[in-house]
């Protein structure tokens, strides 16, 4: 039977893959008829951003455009059926990307074919020559906090690695900054013969390990390889390390404030921690230079000293955890459940070596999780977004994720060539 003579709503995913043959797309059949079970009814509703963003996720720009082109086509020769099920004809404009253009957000009017579409700083609106009213498309606007507004694709997301640079050198600043308050502070360190160790109840009562602090340190690294191969491997790595470095750049910078402000005796009498002068200037620096190629890490030989509130130690343990737990599907369970064991023995063992208090790692611990949890929340949710609440108090935020359209998809491919069975099996 011929395609023409049935209704395209109607047709069955045998006469949609026909259609793709006769449209000159049958090596995309099996994708479209065989996973994902594409008839009439879906072929009609499909958009350009349908075939870019995921779970299809099309990478042949000449292929999207011709296919798109064809399904114009038959949605214009429809248009009847398309009424009928809901959908205007110019749904499909407005889902996909069909204009590669910018629009200023200064007031100015930009007409195209008919209708004028204006932008006026927190949306994109088309108005018909008809008059019928206003629609909102904004599928197709970001705001930027310059003022500037421009189309993207949903469902495809721009790593804009020059800003995931800028983030690096954003926590590597606040990385040497913190070594240098470090040094600051241990120059503070209250004596232990008129301070004492301050009442602890875990402290108290948990006799020292010595070897713990190690094995904290251990859990760390770990940790550590597991999201190093996590971002290896994501498709979204640039999206992934920028918001790592944002968030435990942040977090140290007010732990900078913390420990400066405020300086605890040490938890215990085995910490040799009597306070020490390094002179001059350049003396401090060299010092802060070591504990900042250190990583602050007694593995690689650093001593600190005074840094008590709060744990450093337990904010990059738990930040590793949820990045971790955040970047992989939720049937990874295994993963999820050695990463949520290396956090809590990696807590555990910093209490027991009794290097910190226990209010120091439950505040590291909330704060780190409260930060984690609401910048996704404001990342998810485009509401927020762009905000100009968000803009004002969250700066870096808005900077960071104006072109972030929703949530990053846990998808994963082989960034490398070679060897080919690893692209194969990982895509």
């Amino acid at each position: 039977m011929a395609l023409s003579e049935d209704r395209v709503s109607s047709w069955s995913c045998k006469q949609v893959a026909q259609w793709l043959q006769e449209e000159g797309f049958g090596e995309y059949v099996e994708l479209l008829c065989t996973q994902h079970r594409l008839d009439g009814l879906s072929l009609l509703a499909l958009t350009e951003a349908d075939l870019r963003g995921p779970p299809l996720g099309l990478t042949v720009l000449g292929d999207i455009k011709r296919l798109t082109i064809s399904l114009r086509r038959l949605q214009r020769q429809n248009q009847a059926q398309l009424e009928e099920l809901g959908l205007r004809p110019t749904d499909s404009l407005h889902a996909g990307l069909s204009l590669g253009n910018e629009w200023s957000c200064d007031g100015a009017d930009r007409r195209y074919n008919g209708g004028e579409r204006t932008c006026n700083g927190t949306e994109l609106r088309l108005r018909n020559g008809d008059r019928s009213g206003y629609s909102s498309g904004g599928t197709l606007c970001h705001t930027h906090s310059n003022g500037r507004c421009r189309q993207n694709l949903a469902g495809r997301l721009d790593p804009e690695v020059w800003k995931t640079v800028i983030s690096s050198f954003y926590v590597f600043f606040v990385f040497g900054f913190t070594s240098f308050v470090m040094v600051i502070v241990h120059e503070r360190v209250p004596d232990t013969r008129t301070y004492p160790p301050l009442p602890d109840i875990f402290l108290d009562s948990v006799p020292r390990i010595p070897w713990a602090f190690a094995m904290a340190e251990a859990c760390g690294v770990i940790l550590c390889y597991m999201f190093l191969l996590i971002l290896l491997l994501h498709k979204h790595r640039s999206i992934l390390f920028r918001r790592l470095c944002s968030l435990m750049g942040t977090v140290f910078l007010l732990r900078c404030c913390t420990m400066f402000v405020t300086s605890l005796s040490v938890p215990g009498q085995h910490l040799k921690c009597a306070s020490k002068t390094y002179g001059d200037t350049f003396g401090k620096i060299q010092r802060a230079l070591a504990i900042w190629s250190g990583f602050g890490m007694t593995l690689t030989g650093v001593q600190t000293c005074g840094d008590y509130m709060f744990s450093g130690h337990t904010v990059v343990i738990t930040m590793l955890n949820f990045f971790v737990t955040e970047y992989t599907p939720r049937t990874w369970n295994l993963i999820h459940t050695i990463s949520w064991v290396l956090n809590l023995f990696g807590i555990f063992f910093i209490l027991a070596a009794h290097e910190h208090y226990s209010i120091d790692v439950f505040i590291a611990f909330y704060i780190t999780t409260r930060l984690f949890l609401y910048y996704h929340t404001l990342a998810n949710t485009r509401a927020y977004q762009h905000s100009r609440r968000a803009r004002i108090w969250f700066p870096m935020f808005s900077f960071f994720e104006c072109n972030v359209n929703g949530p990053v998809p846990n998808q994963y491919h082989w960034p490398f060539n070679k060897p080919a069975f690893m692209k194969t099996l990982i895509g």
